[in-house]
């Protein structure tokens, strides 16, 4: 009897042992496909997006979906070693190489995140912003819809118009951001850098507020891409403001013109009067006709030194500035109607 229960205990011990041997090379390799084993994905670099509340079995299908094969249970057994969720940072996470599940875990607990962008172009009327935004697909459309006052009162914006207060400039954001914020982001830049301009005005210019020189700003900005220029053509719509005469630009009253304008501007067009039209009325029009940029803001603000109430385009991106009309007309003759 005692020879059967010495060879028991030694199965019961050598059963254990398997046991032990058995879980502890489940835990090695556990802890092997946690901390060694890359997580497989096809290509680099991946996008990880982390939704905010996501919980481990989201967290994997997000991982096998872009070309991982890790199983539910090693997510929510190095969930479990890790703490749990606490400290888990939401958003876009970019892996440019092979990693192992802790490495990736330890990215989503520092928050180190990847931001998606979007870039507004200087000289973009309102509606070509409002396209760009409303078809970015990493963005929430929450405005999409809204009339131009609704999103003015969204935004906290007291002008009259939308139109030229959006600073064109590339921003990023956490995909799933409200456009909302991206709105209220670019309205805020844009009094900043107006207020930083407007500052540094020379004394004596025929503007009386910030908006104004918006609006003015607007119009330099639609006139001439070239920065040598900027403060020339700045000086010029100065001049002509300072002496009372119409502004005569052509983008001015293009804007009027809206939808009817078909990339032709005709005579009977300049004639044709609208809130815009600068060859009908004086002074500035009601409102920007684009999104000015810095430097367009600046010239603006500290124009040229110069008695030029002129100019026309030679062609080559360049313009030719007059003092009279006169010396003008000639200048059309030699550049616009190519006559010598």
């Amino acid at each position: 009897m005692q020879g059967v229960f010495t060879t028991f205990k030694r199965m019961v011990v050598a059963i254990v042992a398997l046991g032990v041997l058995a879980a502890g090379g489940i835990a090695a390799w556990g802890w092997y496909r946690y901390d060694v084993a890359d997580l497989g994905f096809d290509t680099y670099p991946v996008r990880i997006l982390v939704a905010k509340g996501a919980g481990p079995l989201a967290i994997t299908n997000e991982l096998n979906r872009k070309g991982a094969s890790v199983p539910p249970w090693l997510v929510r057994w190095a969930f479990r070693l890790r703490g749990g969720l606490e400290g888990m940072k939401s958003g876009l996470y970019q892996i440019d190489r092979p990693e192992s599940l802790r490495a990736v875990l330890d990215r989503l607990y520092s928050g180190r995140v990847t931001f998606e962008d979007i870039r507004l172009i200087e000289g973009w009327t309102v509606r070509q912003i409002r396209a760009q935004i409303d078809q970015h697909p990493d963005l929430a459309h929450d405005t999409r819809g809204l009339s131009e006052r609704e999103l003015l009162a969204r935004i906290g914006a007291s002008e009259p118009s939308l139109e030229g207060l959006l600073f064109p400039s590339t921003y990023f954001f956490s995909p799933g951001s409200s456009d909302v914020e991206l709105y209220k982001q670019a309205y805020r830049q844009m009094q900043k850098v107006l207020d930083e301009a407007w500052a540094q005005r020379v004394p004596d210019l025929p503007l009386r507020t910030p908006y104004e020189a918006l609006v003015l700003a607007s119009i330099v900005e639609k006139e001439t891409g070239l920065e040598s220029d900027r403060d020339k053509v700045a000086a010029v719509f100065v001049n002509r403001l300072r002496k009372r005469m119409m502004l005569q630009s052509d983008p001015t009253t293009i804007y009027g013109l809206g939808e009817r304008f078909d990339g032709n501007l005709r005579r009977s067009h300049l004639q044709a009067d609208t809130p815009y039209n600068t060859y009908t009325r004086t002074g500035l029009p009601p409102t920007p006709i684009a999104a000015p940029g810095r430097s367009s803001l600046l010239a603006t603000l500290r124009p040229a030194s110069t008695s030029a109430l002129y100019f026309v385009a030679r062609g080559d991106g360049t313009s030719e500035f007059s003092d009279d009309l006169p010396a003008h007309n000639r200048a059309v003759s030699r550049y616009q109607l190519k006559r010598n």
